[in-house]
C-alpha cells in the first residue's frame, strides 16, 4: 500500500507498507509524526507557521481519537471530508491516475527497487503537475456533489 502526502510543489513524503500491513490509528499517527519531521526539512516556512491543512478521508484510522490527538498536537487543520465519499481523496485521482499509467506492465525484483522507481516518478513530475491537481480540487468537489458522491462519472 502506498501512503503519500503532497502539496502544490510536489510529493512531501511517502511510505510503502509491506504486504499484509494495515493502517491503524497507531501506524497513521506515527506516519503523521514522520511527515511533520520531513515537512520541517522540505517546507520549513509551512511547518513553522503551523499552516498545515490536511485532507484525508474518514477511514477509521484517520478519525480515531489517537489520530485526532496527534493532529491537535501538531496544530494542523483538517479539511472536512463528506461522509458519503469513497475512500479515495479527490486529489489522489490526479496523482494516482498518472502513477497507474506509469506503473502499467512494470515488474519489480524487490521492495527497494519499487521505492526507488516511485521516488523517480514523483521527482519527474513538474511542480505544475502537482499545482494543477490541487487547483482541480474545487472543480472535483463540485462534480462529486453534482453526481451524488461519484468521483468518476462513467
Amino acid at each position: 500500500m502506498l501512503c503519500i502526502w503532497w502539496d502544490m510543489k510536489g510529493v512531501i513524503y511517502f511510505e510503502l507498507l509491506y504486504i499484509n500491513q494495515t493502517i491503524t490509528a497507531n501506524v497513521y499517527s506515527q506516519q503523521l509524526q514522520r511527515l511533520n519531521e520531513v515537512l520541517c526539512q522540505k517546507r520549513p516556512a509551512l511547518a513553522n507557521q503551523k499552516a498545515v491543512i490536511l485532507l484525508h478521508d474518514n477511514s477509521r484510522p484517520h478519525v480515531a481519537q489517537l489520530t485526532q490527538q496527534k493532529i491537535e498536537q501538531l496544530e494542523w487543520e483538517v479539511l472536512p471530508h463528506p461522509p458519503w465519499s469513497p475512500d479515495l481523496a479527490p486529489s489522489d485521482c490526479h496523482l494516482f491516475l498518472s502513477l497507474r499509467n506509469y506503473l502499467c506492465n512494470k515488474h519489480y525484483e524487490d521492495f527497494d527497487e519499487l521505492k526507488l522507481d516511485l521516488a523517480a516518478f514523483f521527482e519527474s513530475k513538474p511542480s505544475s503537475f502537482y499545482r494543477r491537481g490541487i487547483e482541480l480540487l474545487s472543480e472535483r468537489w463540485a462534480n462529486v456533489v453534482e453526481n451524488n458522491g461519484d468521483y468518476i462519472v462513467h
